[in-house]
């Protein structure tokens, strides 16, 4: 099993950032791919951005050129810059792993998400 652990959610104004952070832990093999996902109140959640072992990122548009996702693969952990915020990013922020195993056994897993409040 692996575990997910978000920090660094917040309120902050319109404009402001922040950075999350995923961390992994528990029986690690390889996780190939991690992202952040992101469900506001009455809405579908949605993909906001991934990142692969071989460092190939993608973003959604609406947060294209404003966040940024990496990677510290020593630490099996993910971050997510967030900057010139909007109260649209208002949302809870959920880490999401691909995980394999050494018998090739893929998993996926969720973290339990960390809240980003965006507000004057």
């Amino acid at each position: 099993q692996v575990q997910l652990v978000e920090s660094g959610g917040g309120l902050v104004q319109p404009g402001g950032s922040l950075r999350l952070s995923c961390a992994a832990s528990g029986s690690i093999f390889s996780i190939y791919y991690m992202a952040w996902y992101r469900q506001a109140p009455g809405k579908q959640r949605e993909l906001v951005a991934s990142i692969t072992s071989g460092d190939k990122t993608n973003y959604a548009d609406s947060v294209k050129g404003r966040f940024f996702i990496s990677r510290d693969g020593a630490k099996n952990t993910w971050y997510l810059q967030m900057n010139s915020l909007k109260p649209g990013d208002t949302a809870v922020y959920i880490c999401y792993a691909n995980h394999r195993s050494s018998s090739q056994v893929a998993s996926i897993y969720w973290g339990q998400g960390t809240q980003v409040t965006v507000s004057s």
